[in-house]
């Protein structure tokens, strides 16, 4: 059994200050599960918890059904993948690979059958007798998550595993984690500040903000559904757009309205938000929700370009609405468009708005108001 639970599990230090406050998190065997957040929030504390390199104060931490608090992090039989990768540099690749089970007394040709299973799994056969120093990071990477596999662990801990290689790199070796967990069918536990990790790798995505988790789905329903203003603009780049607003009744229907735009808020939202006519809100939209051309039902807005992304598939633009903004601060907004769209800086262009993905969020609190939902996942 490789379930990991957590039960209201707190981590307080010393001098007063919580790492980890009341996280209750069910983590299925067999799946894969992101801690994701800001450098800080507590996610790699969490990780250590489960790994038991880090005592727990409060709370109960339980693997496979069985109470761990206080069992040694070499009898929990999880595997840990750090960031360094932590190889040592004077061994061959077959001696990192197996250095763990040689420190258990394993019979050699036990080792030998492991290392070579692994060695195939992750692509390092020919490898096998080349230093780190000689290797890429990639290839470094694979060894570090080889010498996890031969220990046959009921669970693997990777925390940040990625962060130290290039771009293209970070996306192959995320495609070889993904791969690797359908093969292997562990449960993994993977701790990210990124973002494209988060959407693309897991099952599920827990994220942390000072040390408690704001929010735990499926990636696509998170990233529809945000319970608030963190969670709406941490998860994607560019991030949800959040403009100052009121909503306001308008005959029979709803109007959100904000320095430089009118927004009609959509019938299947209309009963949703229908107690909240005379209200401050927030209103949110994500930057594909903004278009250059118009359609029934869409809002037409004006900004001024500030400035323009080209991303090769797509544009980014960067434009400025309203007047004034808040606090002296002109009010920006980010819209996703396609490739063919151009418009130089300082030019007043024109934007759609699809109002049917739209957010409210309470300005005092920075919860949403809840709504109908549009995950894009249903299963």
């Amino acid at each position: 059994m490789s379930s990991i639970e957590l039960d209201h599990v707190s981590k307080l230090y010393a001098n007063g200050a919580y790492g980890v406050r009341d996280v209750d998190l069910s983590i299925g065997e067999g799946e894969f599960v992101i801690f994701l957040g800001p450098s800080g929030c507590g996610k790699s504390t969490t990780l250590r918890m489960i790994a038991g390199l880090e005592g727990i104060t409060s709370g109960d931490l339980r693997i496979g059904g069985r109470s761990v608090n206080n069992v040694a992090p070499r009898d929990r039989n999880i595997a840990v993948v750090f960031q360094s990768y932590a190889l040592y540099p004077h061994m061959s690749v077959r001696d990192n690979m197996g250095f763990g089970l040689k420190m258990r007394g394993v019979a050699r040709s036990v080792i030998e059958e492991k290392i070579r299973d692994a060695a195939g799994l992750l692509g390092l056969t020919p490898y096998l007798d080349r230093k780190p120093a000689a290797l890429s990071g990639g290839q470094r990477q694979r060894v570090a998550l080889g010498r996890a596999i031969v220990r046959d662990p009921v669970a693997f801990l990777l925390d940040e595993p990625l962060s130290n290689l290039d771009a293209q790199l970070r996306a192959e070796m995320r495609l070889e984690l993904v791969k690797l967990h359908r093969r292997l069918g562990r449960t993994i536990v993977h701790v990210t500040h990124d973002q494209v990790e988060a959407m693309t790798m897991g099952d599920r995505i827990c994220i942390m903000r000072e040390g408690r988790m704001i929010q735990v789905g499926k990636p696509l329903e998170v990233y529809a559904d945000p319970v608030d203003t963190f969670v709406a603009r941490f998860l994607a780049t560019p991030p949800m757009n959040l403009l100052p607003a009121r909503l306001t009744g308008q005959g029979d229907g709803l109007v959100v309205s904000g320095d430089g735009f009118t927004v009609e808020v959509p019938d299947m939202h209309r009963a949703a938000y229908a107690g909240l006519a005379g209200r401050e809100v927030i209103f949110g939209l994500r930057p594909e929700d903004l278009h250059e051309a118009p359609q029934p039902g869409f809002s037409r807005i004006e900004v001024t370009v500030v400035a323009m992304e080209s991303l090769g598939v797509e544009n980014i633009l960067v434009g400025q609405i309203g007047t004034g903004g808040t606090a002296g601060k002109p009010l920006e907004l980010s819209a996703r468009l396609s490739r063919h769209f151009t418009a130089p800086v300082g030019a007043r262009v024109p934007l759609y708005l699809d109002p049917r993905p739209m957010h409210l969020f309470d300005p005092e609190t920075t919860r949403a108001f809840p709504r109908p939902s549009l995950r894009l996942v249903t299963n």
